[in-house]
């Protein structure tokens, strides 16, 4: 069952509770039982109708893309995100880098559904070209406003040199997250001290590529 795609979902406070509602509710099921779960079950989890659902998302895959798009950025939220805005007031950058970055390794090291729901969709890609299509949309900064924030701002105070932005942000990421998500995508973690060096030096990299030349 399928709704079209061209109908525009419910608006207003009403329906954005149900929305989250059942977000909350697929995400929970989804991790339990994976992709294979009814939207029966989804509806019911969610305290709505299963045409409400549909109406809202159109398609089981359209909601599943929904619960991992609304996922990925929580390890950017809350304390991470405050320390990557904390940068531009940071008298010592390199200092505050290093701090801000264990601040979001941490989470993404401990937000253990983020991690399920990663595993989940490298197992169910094959039948979500709608999630490439939503990564390519939202684009590098949509996907990473925080980090993109910060490094903007250093930039526009001169503390950074970055012609690219984009390309700055995947570096970044690259160098401080991926490491943990490739580990856990094969069931392990990379131990505390290891990821307290990756950390370091994964800042002093950035900073040694992007600090301005000294006079």
């Amino acid at each position: 069952m399928s709704v079209d795609s061209g109908k525009r979902p419910p608006s207003g406070p009403r329906a954005e509770l149900k929305r989250q509602a059942i977000l909350r509710a697929a995400r929970e099921l989804f991790l339990r039982e994976g992709f294979g779960v009814g939207m029966d079950s989804i509806a019911a989890e969610a305290g709505v109708s299963k045409v409400t659902v549909y109406n809202h998302f159109g398609s089981k895959e359209a909601l599943f893309t929904s619960v991992i798009t609304s996922a990925l950025d929580e390890p950017l939220a809350g304390e991470s995100s405050a320390a990557l805005e904390g940068l531009a007031d940071a008298g010592d950058l390199r200092a505050a880098l290093v701090e801000a970055a264990r601040t979001w390794v941490h989470a993404v090291r401990t937000n253990h559904e983020v991690t399920a729901l990663r595993n989940l969709v490298a197992a169910e890609l094959h039948r979500f070209p709608e999630l490439g299509e939503a990564w390519r949309h939202r684009g590098t900064e949509g996907h990473h406003p925080a980090v993109a924030g910060a490094l903007r701002t250093l930039a526009d105070q001169g503390r950074l040199v970055i012609p690219d932005l984009q390309v700055a942000v995947i570096q970044f990421y690259g160098l401080l997250v991926f490491p943990h998500m490739v580990f856990s995508s094969y069931g392990t973690q990379v131990d505390e001290d290891l990821t307290d060096r990756l950390i370091t030096g994964g800042v002093d990299m950035f900073l040694g590529h992007y600090s301005p030349p000294s006079t």
